[in-house]
């Protein structure tokens, strides 16, 4: 771990409000006993982020009581319901000034993917105009690391469910892709069918 990976914060999506899951927040589902949110958020610790930025949205008020986020900073995104760009970008938002130099970004519905996957993206940081994402066999997903030189670039894009995909396919040249497919899998937690995912 280079002095530099203490310049990448981790970046937790965690606002969704379970629509299909009969609108329970996606950050409470059970996994191996806790809540997903502080399962998701320990990966990214696992893995070598220090500082971790939580993006609360549905049940915002029930995961800060439920949860255990010691040391992760919380940040409430009140737009959660226009989809998660506005997640992403109330999380950068929150990055801002605090010398972070990238955000490693993950969703809180994909406990397929745990720490191996999420320190190979962060092994490809090389500085603040590093853009980088995981893929499944060929298959764009996260988490990805966005360098804070894009930040600006990737706000102004993320709109609806739309995080950094649009920023991401307009600068196809400065994407570095990272293989993770022999080490975890991409599943979302979305639909009751899905449940059967989590332990």
């Amino acid at each position: 771990m280079t002095d530099d990976h203490h310049q990448i914060a981790g970046l937790l999506l965690a606002a969704g409000g379970g629509r299909r899951l009969g609108g329970r927040p996606k950050a409470l589902l059970a996994h191996r006993g806790r809540p997903l949110v502080e399962h998701a958020a320990g990966v990214l610790r696992a893995a070598g982020c220090e500082r971790v930025h939580v993006v609360l949205g549905a049940g915002a008020d029930l995961v800060r009581e439920r949860a255990r986020l010691t040391g992760c900073v919380l940040v409430d995104n009140p737009a959660w319901e226009t989809g998660m760009g506005s997640s992403l970008r109330a999380g950068l938002d929150s990055l801002a000034g605090t010398g972070a130099r990238a955000a490693l970004v993950s969703l809180v519905d994909q406990p397929g993917i745990g720490p191996e996957a999420v320190a190979r993206v962060l092994a490809a940081y090389r500085d603040e105009h590093s853009l980088v994402s995981a893929v499944y066999d060929g298959v764009r997903g996260h988490p990805v690391l966005l360098g804070a030189a894009h930040w600006a670039g990737i706000a102004a894009t993320a709109t609806g469910d739309r995080g950094a995909r649009a920023y991401l396919k307009e600068n196809p040249g400065a994407l570095t892709i990272v293989e993770c497919g022999d080490v975890a899998r991409p599943y979302d937690i979305d639909t009751e069918a899905d449940l059967a995912h989590l332990e």
